[in-house]
């Protein structure tokens, strides 16, 4: 019997120990950004979405050489889920930037309504698979326990309500008075919903911390910030892409956001973490 000599991806994938899926997520990652960058015109719009899913897929497969499995191996309908709460989440902070104009598309008035909608849709789908799969892969390290035993505190039914109450008074607050209390746009929704699920025994941040338990709030919130790191690193150089207009903290830009706007990433991974397990059906699937 014939045996083939090995391919060049075969030799890579024993050396690396990662899963074909990784390798082909890298490979997808790669051109897309390389094509999102160097071509000219319009062109982010059709490269977005591939380029963050190759990035899903490649985090997904370090955590598996990690650690011998991964959420999309695992559960694979779970973690398609992800996909499609991401897209309303996403355009629920579209549309509370309707108040605040934080951020604007350019290029934007090149599509149609039907076009822009279907587009951005298919790109919001990536914001939720993205950060739990950093979170994952974050979890895999040893940080996240030495400096996630916390001192609990007594949670009970009427600091819940206080603290659910806090959400709708910050949002509030944005909604009318959003060139002041922007900022708020990364809080409240955490503050309205992780109360209702440590009330409906949901997965919640806030019932961890009740018990000393902060891991999952260090990790969430490292991964938002890592994936807003490449979310602002991929669109300099993109077309469509954002910029930003953020009041009295428009100064030391790395990429185009403000430095100091990099901190709003760290409670939007907390704000996924508690929008996601409102919405699903699912608990405790992420260990």
């Amino acid at each position: 019997m014939q045996v083939s000599p090995p391919t060049a991806g075969t030799k890579l994938m024993r050396r690396s120990g990662l899963p074909a899926y990784a390798l082909l997520g890298l490979i997808m990652l790669l051109l897309s950004w390389a094509f999102s960058w160097g071509l000219s015109g319009l062109r982010t719009h059709l490269l977005f979405f591939p380029q963050w899913v190759g990035y899903c897929l490649l985090v997904s497969g370090i955590v598996q050489r990690r650690t011998g499995s991964c959420l999309l191996v695992r559960k694979p309908s779970a973690y398609l889920l992800l996909f499609l709460v991401s897209m309303p989440v996403w355009w629920l902070f579209e549309g509370l930037n309707l108040f605040t104009q934080n951020w604007i598309y350019l290029g934007r008035e090149a599509f149609s309504g039907t076009e822009y909608f279907l587009y951005s849709s298919l790109s919001f789908s990536t914001v939720i698979p993205a950060v739990f799969s950093t979170a994952e892969l974050i979890a895999t390290f040893s940080w996240p326990k030495k400096l996630g035993k916390w001192p609990g505190f007594s949670l009970n039914s009427r600091l819940l309500w206080i603290l659910h109450g806090s959400g709708w008074g910050m949002l509030i607050l944005m909604l009318f008075f959003p060139s002041t209390f922007f900022p708020f746009m990364w809080l409240s929704m955490f503050f309205i919903i992780d109360p209702l699920n440590a009330r409906f025994r949901r997965p919640s941040l806030i019932k961890q911390l009740s018990e000393g338990n902060g891991q999952a709030l260090l990790v969430f919130g490292a991964a938002a910030l890592m994936c807003g790191f490449f979310w602002e690193l991929w669109n300099v150089y993109a077309y469509p892409k954002w910029i930003y207009s953020i009041p009295y903290l428009d100064f030391l830009h790395v990429f185009e956001m403000p430095l100091a706007g990099y901190g709003g990433y760290i409670p939007f991974g907390w704000e996924l973490y508690a929008v996601y397990h409102l919405l699903s059906t699912r608990r405790n699937w992420l260990s």
